[in-house]
């Protein structure tokens, strides 16, 4: 298995239930759900991802031969210390990389693995905190994990019918976009109509982090 990344490097948790959490950030390249390239944007089936997971060229990125290797890379960003070990890994979609050999690589090395992943395939199994996004008009067959991340306003996504996922967490996050003062209202107006959801907001954005 060679793994393409896109990015890995040493920060905090912006968004979630583990928000403000120091983490090491492993972002795979690639997605299924759209090429990454804007002139296929308006046929993609996620049109308003606001990521960069085309190549291997960012900060920490690379090809990796083997499962060793890459846990090598992300221990040596964490640095010393065994305490709170988190890597957050996302894409693009995770899935379409992520393996067994990666997860016990990772848990070998004292990592607790926190993914983030639209849902359309299979969680691999031995994740510690999975995160679902589901986008309008996909096939979500994950429908159980830690939380769920919707980001909103979507057409073609009701909340209601998502509460009946098994998920111990429900988020709302606005759509990071031109019309943003839209989105947040809109997500606060969710979460006040529908309380077993909650806000959450991009912190990593606010305080100037990648």
């Amino acid at each position: 298995m060679t793994y393409a990344v896109k990015e890995c490097f040493l920060t905090l948790q912006g968004e979630g239930m583990q928000s403000g959490s120091r983490a090491v950030f492993l972002r795979f390249a690639g997605c299924n759900l759209w090429s990454g390239r804007e002139e296929d944007r308006e046929t993609a089936q996620c049109r308003f991802c606001d990521t960069d997971f085309v190549g291997t060229d960012g900060e920490g990125g690379g090809k990796f031969n083997s499962a060793e290797g890459l846990s090598a890379h992300v221990e040596a960003l964490w640095g010393q210390g065994a305490d709170g070990r988190l890597v957050v890994i996302t894409g693009g979609e995770p899935m379409l990389q992520l393996d067994r050999a990666l997860v016990e690589a990772l848990h070998d090395r004292g990592f607790r693995i926190a993914v983030e992943s639209n849902g359309t395939l299979a969680a691999t199994p031995g994740i510690d905190w999975l995160c679902i996004s589901p986008k309008a008009g996909t096939e979500v067959v994950q429908r159980s994990g830690d939380e769920l991340k919707l980001v909103w306003p979507q057409e073609d996504i009701d909340p209601a019918a998502l509460e009946r996922w098994d998920f111990r967490h429900f988020l709302v996050q606005p759509m990071d976009c031109a019309t943003r003062e839209r989105s947040v209202d809109a997500a606060i107006r969710l979460v006040m109509d529908r309380p077993r959801w909650r806000l959450s907001l991009q912190a990593h954005k606010v305080v100037g982090l990648p």
